[in-house]
């Protein structure tokens, strides 16, 4: 999927909701527990209840890589459920790999070819020859990590050589390595105020912005830091959707809790005349 054909998807829908499938076995409704796979049965009912409403889904690979073989035929086969019923929509692989060149070969290759993901995200620490390999595929998108809303982010993110902040330097110089076509950025929503700043090296790179919703961050506050022409964000939602509910009628909650967000993100792309 391209940047816009992306931009397609989010005026077609009026939304920027990426729904987040951190799918914890411990807190999924019990009556699935029985099932032979419970998270891919509990993360289909919720695809087929949030899909009219979301931009991206984005599986955090730890949920389904603590379950061993078992977690990943659940991703495999959400991924796989994903591309056969919702085409149109673009899936993460919330990974936060990065790695010497020929690992990240390897990686890229597992999430881009073997599971056919659209994007994954990439920690920057190591460079240029560690990101480098998840740009060699046409049509798929690196998600650089640029300034997270962890509060560990103040151990190194901020720190400053002149007037330049680490996260900064991180931007500047990825933007060597490829263009708003191929790689986005991490920018958490528990820092909106920041969108500013990065806005000013990164005007027109999509942004995945987790941190809205159960984790504090406004959507208000994001699209006023954030939104460019083009939308520009992707804004990620987890606990607050997929684990509105825990009954029987958790997936028609999580529907019901995506579409609010829907409803108030299309407010804000008319208001910015996006749409």
């Amino acid at each position: 999927m391209n940047y816009i054909q992306l931009f397609e998807q989010i005026k077609a829908k009026r939304s920027f909701l990426c729904t987040g499938l951190d799918s914890d076995i411990k807190k999924i409704p019990e009556h699935l527990k029985a099932s032979e796979l419970p998270v891919f049965e509990f993360n289909k009912a919720i695809i087929d209840t949030t899909a009219e409403y979301s931009i991206a889904y984005k599986p955090n690979l730890a949920f389904y890589e603590s379950l061993g073989i078992e977690g990943w035929k659940s991703l495999e086969l959400t991924v796989n459920y994903i591309r056969n019923n919702y085409p149109e929509i673009f899936i993460i692989a919330d990974a936060k790999r990065g790695d010497i060149g020929n690992t990240s070969n390897l990686y890229a290759r597992a999430f881009f070819e073997n599971m056919n993901f659209d994007a994954v995200t990439v920690a920057p620490y190591m460079g240029e020859d560690s990101v480098s390999p998840f740009l060699s595929y046409d049509g798929k998108w690196v998600i650089l990590l640029a300034l997270t809303s962890n509060k560990g982010a103040d151990d190194f993110q901020y720190f400053a050589e002149g007037n330049t902040r680490l996260f900064e330097k991180v931007l500047t110089k990825s933007q060597e390595w490829a263009d708003e076509n191929k790689m986005m950025y991490v920018v958490g929503a528990t820092r909106a105020e920041m969108l500013e700043d990065i806005r000013k090296i990164v005007p027109n790179h999509f942004l995945l912005v987790p941190g809205v919703g159960a984790q504090g961050g406004s959507l208000q506050e994001v699209a006023k830091y954030g939104m460019n022409s083009k939308c520009g964000l992707l804004v990620n939602s987890s606990r607050g959707i997929i684990f509105a509910d825990k009954t029987e009628n958790f997936a028609k909650v999580a529907g019901e809790k995506a579409k609010e967000m829907q409803l108030e993100m299309e407010e804000l792309l008319k208001s910015y005349k996006v749409i």
